[in-house]
């Protein structure tokens, strides 16, 4: 393909999603629920379409396609896991965050364990520790980008020119006007995403497998055998069993449906998107695998898939994986920036104005885009296994997480203890490359920070309010979202 054909198309979709960017800072208005948030008022389908876009990212059209085709089937049962999961934890969790940042006019993940525990610390804590485990999730966004611009160009697009154009669109995106913009362009590149995917569905099935799709499958039977192990399977999906309450990211959304029926259609929305997109990226992985196997490097798989498409056809599909990455980075770039000035500055200097705090938080966001794109230079490993180690750090938050809706004896030295000495584990198993017993650094993290979070709580005293904070999420669920 063309370096100007590739080029022009970027432009094209560039320029119609600054047009949205455009249209939605036309209606911000001021403070941090409001560049955050969107004030609380996005409807169903910008909600589902936003959540969907943030959550699939390149990890799936790049990362899951090149885990399909040098794993197999398997990657279906991790993905699938990681899907079925997640609608479970949304159909519980989701009403109750909802609630929660109603009644206590909360902006980020966060601030609810502030608010829960009746100390900052614990929302300053939680903040730093995705701060740091983000960036990484985040920087494959720009890898994802970079290997395939660098592919479909024949080189004439480096790789690093490649993420700078994706670090830079995404700045755009998130900067301009909060989550206003970023929730509009999600919706359009959520859009995209899928009609791109079915047509290169039905691009393969009929053109690159005329003798038919099954039949070359099942002709590769190897393809088709579960090849993971037990510790494999555990290690990889653990972290993304419960990504829907661990990464902020996607916890955010939970805040911005205007209506309780909004807040539905998002979980309905999200659940059939989710489904369909994990089905046409095992299906990719497993036709590049049969179509050409022995690739060197398994995350360029639909790379070398698209070059044997027509280029008008790679051209969408190509533009179609820049917004999954663009729309999944400027959603953890927006959140992170919010976290570290609501629950990082705001901890340490309590009376800062919000004005002052909103242009914190805006100064971040070049910062921290420009911290992924350094990352994403060092191509550190594969990109699903890059995308597990940093959502098994990110795990760390689950018990404090379970806790503050479930635990009325949950401390916030629980919490805290919890998240400190499960994320320093499991990172320094990630660095060291520890596998205790075969089994992968997730696994046993969440089983040290669940011991210490109920041993110190058990050995501390709750706030005050705990009762007064479950009681009245708890009433919202019952009599509202479930009538």
């Amino acid at each position: 393909m063309s370096r100007t054909l590739i080029l022009a198309g970027i432009a094209l979709w560039f320029t119609l999603g600054s047009l949205l960017s455009w249209h939605a800072r036309r209606n911000l208005g001021k403070g941090m629920i409001e560049y955050f948030l969107a004030d609380r008022k996005v409807g169903g389908f910008i909600s589902a379409m936003t959540y969907s876009a943030t959550t699939y990212s390149a990890f799936m059209m790049v990362g899951l396609v090149g885990l399909t085709y040098s794993s197999g089937i398997g990657s279906l049962g991790f993905e699938m896991t990681y899907l079925a999961a997640t609608v479970i934890l949304m159909v519980i969790f989701a009403p109750r965050y909802w609630a929660a940042g109603r009644i206590y006019r909360l902006v980020t993940p966060s601030e609810l364990l502030s608010k829960r525990y009746g100390s900052p610390s614990a929302g300053a804590v939680s903040a730093v520790l995705c701060l740091v485990m983000l960036i990484p999730y985040a920087s494959v966004q720009l890898m994802g980008t970079g290997y395939l611009l660098e592919i479909l160009s024949g080189g004439a697009i480096s790789f690093t020119a490649g993420m700078i154009i994706a670090a830079g669109v995404s700045f755009v995106f998130s900067w301009w006007a909060g989550l206003r913009s970023v929730a509009l362009t999600d919706a359009f590149q959520a859009v995209i995403m899928l009609a791109a995917s079915l047509l290169l569905l039905g691009f393969i099935a009929f053109a690159l497998f005329p003798e038919g799709l099954p039949g070359a499958l099942l002709a590769r039977r190897d393809l088709l055998e579960v090849s993971w192990s037990f510790p494999l399977f555990l290690g990889m999906t653990l972290p993304w069993a419960f990504f829907a309450v661990t990464n902020p990211q996607v916890v955010q959304r939970l805040y911005i449906p205007s209506s309780v029926g909004n807040l539905r259609k998002m979980i309905l929305g999200f659940s059939a998107f989710g489904f369909v997109y994990t089905v046409l990226c095992v299906v990719f992985g497993l036709a590049a695998a049969a179509k050409m196997p022995g690739l060197e490097k398994a995350d360029n798989a639909m790379a070398m898939l698209l070059s044997s498409v027509p280029a008008p056809l790679a051209l969408v599909v190509f533009l179609s994986i820049m917004a999954a990455a663009v729309s999944t980075m400027n959603s953890i770039i927006l959140t992170l920036s919010s976290m570290f000035g609501r629950d990082v500055v705001k901890a340490l200097l309590p009376d800062i104005s919000e004005e002052s705090e909103l242009r914190i938080c805006r100064l971040l966001i070049p910062i921290i885009t420009i911290a992924c794109f350094f990352f994403a230079r060092m191509q550190l490993g594969l990109i699903a296994v890059l995308s597990a180690m940093a959502s098994g750090g990110l795990l760390m938050q689950l018990p404090a997480t379970l806790g503050a809706f479930f635990w009325k004896k949950a401390t916030a030295a629980g919490a805290v203890s919890s998240m400190v000495v499960g994320g320093l584990a499991v990172g320094f198993m990630y660095v060291e490359g520890m596998k205790p017993l075969g089994h992968w650094p997730p696994l046993w993290g969440i089983l040290l920070s669940g011991a210490v979070f109920i041993a110190v709580s058990l050995a501390t005293k709750p706030p005050l309010d705990t009762d007064r904070f479950l009681s009245s999420v708890e009433c919202f669920v019952k009599e509202r979202f479930w009538s």
